[in-house]
């Protein structure tokens, strides 16, 4: 379990991030600080086309937050690379 991704869905039962897909170096995620607090940054190789890239950002932090993919879904953002999660516990 990623636990600095943990950390910032404890606070709530959703993660903002965003996704950068058809990425190259691999799939990852990364927390880092922004001015408006900390955010996951998620990077995905699946295009950003009939849901794909969402299905693997869904896929990746619910691997990471030791969860079954059904327990991460898009709230918000589905076309966007700006998006919230919903983390279902």
């Amino acid at each position: 379990m990623d636990t600095a991704l943990a950390a910032l869905v404890s606070t709530g039962d959703t993660l903002a991030v965003r996704v950068t897909p058809k990425a190259r170096g691999g799939e990852r995620i990364v927390v880092e600080d922004t001015p408006e607090g900390p955010r996951a940054r998620v990077w995905v190789s699946a295009p950003p086309e009939d849901g794909k890239a969402n299905a693997a950002v869904c896929r990746l932090v619910a691997k990471a937050l030791g969860l079954p993919k059904s327990a991460v879904s898009v709230a918000r953002g589905d076309t966007s690379r700006e998006k919230l999660l919903h983390i279902a516990r």
